[in-house]
């Protein structure tokens, strides 16, 4: 099951990148009801969760190819 879901969101991207209106449709749909079915502290706790994992990374560093 979650290899169909990869690849479902993988056709999501290609159509996003392509700039294709069905899916911007789509992505505009699912997250009014995101928004209407989601309470604020939700939303809150899952953005702490992010921040969180973010936090507890490790620094990624960009070394250039010409010091």
């Amino acid at each position: 099951m979650e290899d169909h879901n990869i690849s479902k969101t993988t056709n999501n991207q290609q159509e996003s990148l392509a700039g294709n209106p069905v899916s911007q449709d789509n992505h505009l749909e699912k997250t009014s009801k995101f928004i209407s079915e989601t309470s604020l502290d939700d939303m809150i706790e899952i953005a702490e969760i992010a921040r969180r994992k973010k936090l507890t990374e490790p620094p990624k560093w960009v070394i250039p190819d010409e010091i």
